[in-house]
């Protein structure tokens, strides 16, 4: 039986991702801010303190995946925002590696996502880079609007510097992303109830596919990242947007 941890384990992705694992037969540790195994707020030092505190209690041996799910989308809390999406997520990461690094064939999934095709803020994403969590969230004060797209892309390229370093990859531990369309979530249900919404998504999400994702289709390819058998696949954010990305930028292959 394996032992994977998921952030933001309480609902949407987290949620149908830890579901999908327990009807596998796999151990799930489950961090969310108020509920689950680990209660923790990945927003602030210190309750990335107590999710690796508590991880390494409750997983004394070692974990075989995790889970970096744990996300916000909220334009009027851009700090909070970068906060939990980025810096939360690498804590995360880098924070449980060494107990990935106990388990032969462990694997490590970061949730991107679409929205790091638009418009980003770049002095942000440099910050974020440098692990500059305090410049970063000054930064993005200027361009509260990009919050969420700039953590994700933020998020994307650590993910890929990260996972061919030595103490990823070269330890046998295996990096990768997956990057969301819109998907049906409590956090994304305002959304798409708003007529004016829905009109700025189909531009700024054109779909070759009829209907949004389902938290349940983004937790299957995450599934298989986390229990796939070789060891080639590392470094990747893969897009899971009903063609998004190849209607956005068809050439850039």
């Amino acid at each position: 039986m394996s032992t994977i941890a998921v952030t933001g384990a309480a609902s949407g992705i987290g949620a149908a991702t830890s579901t999908r694992l327990e009807a596998l037969g796999h151990r799930v540790v489950r961090v969310d801010r108020g509920i689950g195994d680990i209660a923790a707020d990945l927003g602030t030092k210190t309750g990335r303190d107590t999710m690796l505190t508590e991880m390494a209690r409750l997983a004394p041996n070692g974990l075989d995946g995790v889970v970096a799910a744990a996300g916000i989308s909220a334009p009027e809390r851009p700090c909070e925002t970068i906060s939990i999406n980025y810096f939360g997520a690498v804590a995360t990461l880098e924070g449980l590696r060494p107990l990935l690094a106990r388990r032969p064939g462990s694997r490590a999934v970061a949730i991107g996502s679409t929205s790091a095709l638009l418009p980003t803020d770049g002095a942000t994403v440099e910050a974020c880079l440098r692990a500059d969590e305090s410049q970063a969230t000054h930064e993005i004060a200027a361009r509260p609007d990009t919050a969420y797209m700039t953590s994700k892309i933020a998020l994307t390229r650590w993910m890929r510097r990260a996972a061919i370093a030595p103490q990823w990859a070269g330890a046998g531990i295996l990096l990768n992303g997956v990057a969301p369309g819109v998907v049906e979530t409590a956090m994304t249900a305002p959304l798409l109830q708003d007529d004016k919404m829905l009109a700025l998504i189909a531009l700024s999400n054109p779909m070759a596919v009829a209907g949004f994702a389902r938290p349940e289709e983004i937790a299957e390819l995450i599934v298989y990242l986390l229990t796939f058998e070789g060891h080639y696949l590392l470094g990747q954010m893969i897009f899971i947007v009903g063609g998004t990305e190849a209607i956005m930028r068809p050439d850039s292959f």
